[in-house]
């Protein structure tokens, strides 16, 4: 079978599609021909090896798990002997959790693991989408206590755990604000939102309301700027960083209001629940992009822009041919700077081709931008290269 592998940690190009053994049911399992799978922050996370300490349990040097994913939806190919819930041709939907594997066209998985019938009336892409960000949120709201008539923000709103929050939250009846950008806004309000903060025109740390809880569902935000938005015994919900873990602990001997970081211990019994919402039309999947399997890079591009980032069937390897630079045409001051279109560089025989994530401008960027200490060359001829400029000009 084909999957996406890595065998070292790194940026997106470390991916490639391989031909692979095709694994076999043993008794307890069910082999699932995936039909459809995601890319979450924990792929990403993995792949990159972030934080550092995931090493620990992934491989220190390299990967022990060589296909990551674990989102899926697909359609049973074949059941060991002792299997009595699901037969050849049902369509499933589940995750893998931290087993990973479903970057590829075949799993196993066991009868027992999180894995049920997939909703009727469906899609395969939007069954695929559930699960991931829907534990996650629905594990954290059970851990708050989360009850009808409590104000819960929700920041984040519109990220995979985002739209599952504002979903579950509103579902057990809490009064829900949820915070997020312009363009989404329409978005976050068709789930349910009481209410909506576009995060670009608005600080709601500012804006004098409290609430019960305060759920970060991106890992963006901190307790230090939230905890004058909670009430007394207010609960602050992080879903990132070993930080939080020090303030679990602190919290819970100092103060009125807390932070808890739940462990994700979702169970089949809980797929289950969110299949009776999904037929019973109270939570419904967003689905943005749908890609290639093999446009692995082109996923993490979206999902760095803000987007959930679907892969499909394996048979594309496209990669940008352009840049994004900073260029300059004119000396002058830094208004003769313009964010451009430009040609990817080709790499020579003893050259190598580096991705800019960081750069920095120092005094000689600002001599040249004037014309200073330099030969009064073309300024076309001293063009800034700096890839991916992210708003910092």
């Amino acid at each position: 079978m084909r999957a996406v592998v890595y065998d070292s940690y790194g940026p997106p190009d470390v991916l490639r599609l391989e031909d692979v053994e095709r694994p076999v049911p043993k008794e307890d399992e069910v082999l699932v021909k995936i039909r459809a799978t995601t890319v979450t922050r924990s792929d990403c996370g993995l792949r990159g090896a972030k934080p550092f300490v995931s090493r620990f349990f992934t491989g220190i040097r390299r990967p022990k798990q060589r296909i990551l994913g674990s989102e899926l939806a697909g359609e049973v190919e074949a059941v060991g002997a002792a299997v009595s819930q699901f037969a050849v041709g049902d369509h499933v939907f589940g995750t893998s959790g931290w087993q990973f594997g479903a970057h590829a066209e075949f799993i196993c998985m066991r009868e027992s693991a999180r894995i049920a019938h997939k909703p009727a009336g469906m899609s395969f892409e939007e069954a695929a989408a559930v699960c991931d960000g829907a534990l996650n949120a629905l594990g954290c709201l059970r851990r708050a206590d989360l009850r009808k008539g409590q104000r819960i923000l929700i920041y984040g709103a519109s990220g995979s755990i985002g739209t599952a929050g504002v979903q579950l939250a509103k579902y057990f009846g809490a009064d829900v604000t949820a915070v997020c950008n312009t363009k989404n806004l329409e978005l976050v309000r068709s789930l349910g939102a009481d209410r909506v903060v576009d995060y670009t025109q608005e600080d709601f740390t500012k804006n004098g309301q409290t609430y019960d809880v305060i759920f970060d569902a991106v890992g963006k935000h901190s307790f230090r700027r939230c905890r004058g938005s909670l009430k007394r015994g207010g609960i602050y919900i992080p879903t990132d960083g070993p930080q939080n873990l020090i303030l679990v602990v602190w919290t819970s001997r100092i103060g009125d209001k807390k932070v808890i970081f739940p462990v994700q211990r979702a169970t089949k019994k809980d797929v289950l629940f969110l299949k009776e919402l999904i037929e019973a039309g109270k939570y419904r999947a967003v689905v943005r992009p749908v890609l290639p399997v093999g446009a692995g890079g082109r996923c993490d591009e979206v999902r760095r822009n803000g987007a959930e980032d679907r892969e499909r069937r394996p048979d594309d390897q496209r990669r940008p041919s352009s840049v994004r630079a900073i260029v300059r045409d004119t000396y002058g001051p830094p208004d003769v700077r313009e964010l451009q279109e430009s040609t990817k560089p080709d790499v020579t025989d003893d050259e190598v081709l580096v991705r800019v994530r960081a750069a920095s401008v120092n005094p000689a960027d600002w001599h040249s931008l004037i014309g200073l200490h330099l030969p009064r060359c073309a300024p076309s001829r001293r063009r800034s290269i700096s890839q991916s400029a992210r708003g910092w000009w």
